[in-house]
Order: C-alpha cells, then structure tokens, then sequence
C-alpha cells in the first residue's frame, strides 16, 4: 500500500472531531508557515523602509555634492609646471617650519615632519585646489606621539610643458 491510500484508510476511520482537530491543525500549521515565509519578511521590508530612504536621500545628497566638487575642480584653468610649482610653494607655510620640498625633475617632493592631522587634511586640499595638483604618491605614518601627527613624504608630479 502507498503512503496516500494508507493515509486514506486513516481518514475514513477517523471519527468527525478528529478529523476537524486534524483539518484545525493543518490549516494553523499553514498559516504559520505563510507567516513565517511570506508575511513576516515583507512586514520587516516595509517597517525599514522609511529609515532606508532617509538613509538613500542623505548617501545622494553627498555623492551630489562630491560631484558639483569634482565638476568646479574640472572647470578650474589647468597650470603650467612653473606656475604649479609656485602655487604647491606658496601652500608650505602652512604646515609651518616642518616641511620641506625638493624638485627633481617634473617631481615635487614634500617631505613632512610631525605635522597635525587637520593642517594635513587641509594643506591637501589647499595643493589640490591652488595648485591644481594631487598627490601621486603618499608614504605617511602616524608618528609614536599621540598626538594625532603625521610624519613622512607627498610626492606631486608636475603638468607636462
């Protein structure tokens, strides 16, 4: 005998109120399951979702600022390497005494000395926007100090003439 007609035979010998608990219990174990399977995770979806557009809107709104700063530096006239040199020049003050450039060829290398975090986020981006350059090289290492300074070398690499 196969398991459906043994199943059958079961059935019909069951008397009403089994049959009834039987029909109760499968249809609790099926909802359950629809619960657990359909309902449930879409409840979870529609809960997060508010949080989750909040989130999106706000990741946008950076990535369209980062994009109106990349298009201004795009617009910004290109220099020649001697005009270059003299702007990346102008912006060593402001790391003070602990700086120190040398030109080797269309190479510019800065070498740093214990310069704080914030004067080096800043002189970075001052090199970018004056002197229209970015750094094609960078060997930086937080110094033993806690401090939070920064000690190493910044290479730059000149506009071909």
């Amino acid at each position: 005998m196969s398991w459906r007609a043994t199943w059958q035979v079961r059935w019909q010998a069951a008397s009403r109120r089994e049959q009834r608990s039987l029909m109760l219990a499968a249809g609790v174990v099926a909802l359950a399951l629809l619960w657990w399977l359909a309902m449930a995770p879409a409840l979870a979806v529609w809960r997060s979702a508010p949080a989750q557009a909040t989130l999106l809107e706000t990741q946008m709104q950076h990535m369209l600022a980062l994009q109106a700063q990349a298009r201004t530096l795009q617009a910004l006239p290109t220099l020649n390497a001697p005009e270059a040199r003299r702007a990346l020049e102008d912006t060593l003050p402001a790391l003070g005494k602990t700086a120190q450039m040398s030109v080797q060829m269309d190479r510019l290398t800065v070498t740093l000395t214990a310069v704080d975090a914030q004067v080096l986020a800043q002189w970075l981006s001052s090199s970018r926007q004056n002197a229209h350059l970015v750094p094609t090289e960078a060997r930086l290492q937080r110094t033993a100090a806690a401090d939070g300074t920064w000690s190493g070398s910044v290479v730059f690499t000149l506009p071909a003439q």
